[in-house]
Parts: structure tokens; sequence; C-alpha cells
């Protein structure tokens, strides 16, 4: 079992920046893939960053690209979403998310079976 608990979300001005964290609770934290998802009211859940078990590499949403930085410290069982420039449609629930399952970053939320309970972004205008 893997607990996850957001944290660093917030209102902001558009233009601004906001660092989101995520710990774990999992022993091997190196063992999972984790993912940055958000849900915006009457929306479905989609995917914003995903890193691999090493954080070699990075994957991101065309919407966040050059914006967004997904980032992990696996000695500190922690990923970070680092937001800058951000937008009024930025606006949402972000969660983390982590897939022990296997290698690849996955941008659908079904292949994640840990979540953690969302932090609140507001972009104003």
């Amino acid at each position: 079992q893997v607990q996850l608990v957001e944290s660093g979300g917030g209102l902001v001005q558009a233009g601004g920046s906001l660092r989101l964290s995520c710990a774990a609770s999992a022993r091997t934290f190196s063992n999972y893939v984790m993912g940055w998802f958000r849900q915006a009211p009457g929306k479905e859940r989609e995917f914003v960053a995903g890193i691999t078990r090493g954080g070699g590499t990075t994957y991101y949403a065309d919407s966040v690209k050059g914006r967004f930085t997904i980032s992990r410290d696996n000695a500190k069982k922690t990923v970070y979403l680092q937001m800058n420039m951000l937008k009024p449609e930025d606006t949402a629930v972000y969660y983390c998310g982590a897939d022990g399952g296997g290698y690849n970053v996955y941008r659908t939320p079904a292949e994640y079976e840990y979540w953690g309970q969302g932090t609140q972004v507001t972009v104003s205008s």
C-alpha cells in the first residue's frame, strides 16, 4: 500500500508560479512511475506530466509543455511539479499518481494504482 500526500496548491495570479509536492510512503519509491494529473469541475481527469522511475525521462501534456517541470527525489520519496506562467485554464485540483506496474509513463489515469487526495490550484485572471 502506498499513501500519497500532495501539497503546495493555492491561489495565484495569471503569470505566477507554484510548486506542488507529493510525498509518498512507499518502501521503495523508486519502483514507481509517477504522474501528475488534474481535474477541473465538470471535466475528466487529465494527464499533466509523468516521470520514469529513475527520473531520467519526463513527459508532458502539450498544454503545459515549456511551462511546467516534473522532477523527483527518490531519497526524499517526493515528486514535484514546478508550474510557471500559470494561466486561468490551469485551474483544477491536481493529483499525483503512482504506477508500480512497469517502466512506461502512461497518460491514462486507470494505469495508476495509487492516488493522493489532491490539492487545489486556482489561477485568477
